[in-house]
């Protein structure tokens, strides 16, 4: 069983983004990057099932600048067995992302497709269930539990009014959330390993995908800055003050 991870190299998790200074966008020079956090919970649980003997392979995808090799590495270093990079310097938007692993995934012919739930940068939790649409397969979005069973996976799902079970046939979608399992860190002796592990380059016009965005960004600000709190003598100040300030309270 083959299993394909999409991962993504965003601004580390740790690091405060800062907005470009004309307002174009979020300043990436000199900037720390790092593998999108819910795409190592992907990584983890796919190289996790190959540990359990049910998997055979585990193939990374990532897509942009020539940087991204680096992540695809990280990813290999973690035990996946080969790497694809889709090389482009243009913006890259959910749909046409989706439509570049579509055409991975017949080119590959995964059984399953394991993808984070959302990316830290644009938040647009959109890739998964675009791609699910685009092949007519099965998903189990937002997993928290996943067991991989004979010709069907199951998937325990997070959703507002508690957890959903889900049998999906193969071949299928998921898209990972936080409480699925906890990423290991890469090893000095993987992380040499993982330089000699193949890593295959393409381009868009490669797979025959039009990458044109369709929405443009005509300014990105920061948020405003919240006022300052103020301390209050007692509680009939505070009640006071929510009356005639706040207007909160009739």
């Amino acid at each position: 069983m083959k299993l394909l991870v999409a991962v993504k190299r965003v601004i580390d998790a740790n690091v405060k983004p800062r907005v470009k200074a004309d307002g174009s966008g979020i300043e990436l020079a000199n900037v720390k990057m790092a593998m999108n956090p819910f795409d190592e919970i992907a990584v983890e649980e796919a190289v996790h099932l190959k540990e359990s003997g049910k998997v055979s392979e585990v193939v990374i995808v990532s897509m942009g600048e020539a940087k991204c090799q680096e992540t695809i590495r990280v990813a290999l270093a973690m035990e996946a067995d080969r790497g694809i990079h889709v090389q482009t310097e243009a913006e890259l938007q959910p749909l046409a992302v989706a439509k570049l692993l579509k055409e991975l995934v017949e080119i590959e012919q995964p059984d399953l497709v394991i993808m984070g739930k959302q990316a830290i940068d644009d938040d647009s939790n959109q890739t998964g269930q675009m791609l699910a649409a685009l092949l007519g397969w099965p998903q189990g979005t937002f997993a928290s539990k996943v067991e991989l069973g004979e010709g069907e996976v199951t998937v325990t799902r997070e959703i507002d009014g508690g957890l959903e079970t889900l049998a999906l046939n193969l071949p299928a979608l998921i898209t990972t959330d936080l409480r699925l399992n906890e990423p290991r860190y890469a090893k000095l002796p993987n992380i040499m390993k993982a330089k000699k592990k193949p890593l295959e380059v393409k381009r868009p016009g490669d797979l025959g995908v039009d990458i044109t965005p369709r929405l443009i960004t005509l300014k990105v600000e920061e948020p405003p800055v919240r006022a300052a709190g103020i301390k209050v003598a007692d509680v009939a100040e505070l009640v006071e003050k929510l009356k005639n300030e706040a207007k909160v309270l009739s």
